[in-house]
């Protein structure tokens, strides 16, 4: 197989047909590529066949194929379980992997492709399944820079193509540094709207100011980034100790108007840490000292058991161990 370039018309296989795959493939197509694709459930592919697809009897036919192909499966160790049956199909070919994992798994998956003498990307959809092919599905890939722009003609059928870096890690480590961002937006406008509701605001009311607070906190990043990078964090706009005080306000109303007020308690646990270490006169980004310091996670609060601990002897209560009756949706 070559890494040459592609032309419009550049075969790709997809293995692994849930939502997101199925929505890959169907990008393919639309862009004109020849697409052959495979699921361990080999009905999943019926739609896609009718619209084009050529259905690869096994993952060994599938990957002969196409110099290019993207797997898109349940977890790592589907990955290896399904590619490993057809290890000498995988010299010369590029794998762009778009199976949900961490950094560390990206790593590992980058050097037993290699020991296989495949080409390996590693990659996260930022999109749902509808968007793919579309500008706002955001597909990110880590891995040899040379490997992602031969391939980039093809891959832009899917969306917004874009390469991170050489360290195959790096795709992971954005996809859940932007969830991280995700929930904490998210959580900020529950804590808000539970607040306000209780005054009998509700959320529809609420919710184009808090998009314009978001707005303008977002453009702080720039500027805080750029802090956090010299590693000096002067007060130009507040201090964190003021800022702490603006913090234990938010837990007073949270408390006295009964909302629960676990979140600005963690906010407020972290500034105290931060000050008590003498940071209270620098800015807010100074905290990035309190998130690059791991601590054990909080015990779980535990509810008195309501009866016997131990199953009755009639038989166990967990599933069977021949495991769940239906695939996830990603499993194929």
């Amino acid at each position: 197989m070559t890494n040459e370039t592609e032309t419009p018309s550049t075969p790709v296989t997809v293995i692994g047909l849930g939502l997101m795959g199925q929505a890959l493939a169907r990008a393919f197509l639309k862009a004109g590529h020849p697409t052959t694709v495979w699921n361990r459930t080999a009905s999943k592919a019926d739609a896609l066949v009718a619209e084009g697809a050529r259905p690869a009897p096994s993952v060994g036919d599938a990957l002969r194929a196409s110099a290019l192909t993207i797997v898109c499966v349940t977890d790592y160790d589907a990955v290896y379980e399904l590619l490993g049956a057809s290890e000498a199909e995988l010299a010369g070919t590029t794998l762009i992997n778009l199976t949900s994992g961490d950094s560390a798994q990206a790593r590992e998956a980058a050097r037993w492709a290699g020991r296989h003498g495949a080409r390996y990307l590693d990659g996260a959809v930022m999109a749902v399944p509808p968007a793919i092919g579309t500008a706002e599905a955001v597909i990110l890939h880590s891995g040899p820079e040379a490997d992602f722009e031969a391939h980039r003609p093809a891959l832009e059928a899917l969306g917004t193509v874009s390469h991170l870096g050489a360290d195959h890690g790096l795709a992971a480590l954005y996809d859940v540094a932007g969830l991280a961002m995700m929930w904490s937006v998210l959580n900020a406008w529950l804590q808000g709207t539970a607040l306000l509701r209780t005054a009998g605001v509700d959320a529809v009311t609420y919710a184009p100011f808090a998009r314009q607070i978001a707005a303008g906190v977002a453009d702080w990043l720039p500027g805080y980034a750029e802090q956090i990078d010299s590693g000096s964090f002067p007060a130009e706009v507040s201090a964190l100790e003021t800022d702490a005080r603006a913090m234990a306000h938010l837990i007073e109303e949270s408390e006295a108007v009964g909302v629960n007020a676990e979140l600005p308690r963690l906010f407020k646990a972290m500034a105290d840490r931060a000050i008590a270490a003498g940071h209270g006169a620098e800015q807010y980004p100074v905290l990035i000292e309190e998130f690059g310091i791991p601590r054990p996670a909080a015990a779980a609060p535990t509810t008195p058991p309501s009866g016997p601990t131990t199953a009755p002897a009639s038989g166990p209560t967990q599933a069977p161990a021949s495991g769940p009756t239906t695939a996830p949706a990603s499993a194929g």
